[in-house]
Order: C-alpha cells, then sequence, then structure tokens
C-alpha cells in the first residue's frame, strides 16, 4: 500500500516547484523578442510619428 506524504515532503516540493517556475518565467521574459533590422525599425519610428501627429 502506498505511504501518505508527509506535510514536510509536501511543502517542500512544492516549494522546489516555485523555484523552478519563477526561474523559468525569468528565463523566458529575457530571451525577449528577435531584434529587427534597421530599415524595418525606420519605418515603424515613421508610422509612431504619424499616428501621434495624427
Amino acid at each position: 500500500m502506498l505511504e501518505r506524504t508527509s506535510t514536510t515532503e509536501r511543502f517542500a516540493r512544492s516549494a522546489i516547484a516555485a523555484v523552478v517556475a519563477v526561474a523559468a518565467l525569468v528565463l523566458a521574459a529575457n530571451v525577449g523578442p528577435a531584434r529587427a533590422t534597421e530599415g524595418q525599425r525606420a519605418d515603424q519610428v515613421s508610422q509612431v510619428e504619424q499616428v501621434r501627429r495624427g
């Protein structure tokens, strides 16, 4: 028969899972999108300026 897991072991497992989840989120946030080439960036800047002038 299966033994019941102790409260301490369950807490430790959940704490480790939380640390792993936070680490995964931090790594994913730091990856970021790929950089655009200068030509595309210039087009985007001019579009933003046109929208602001409106």
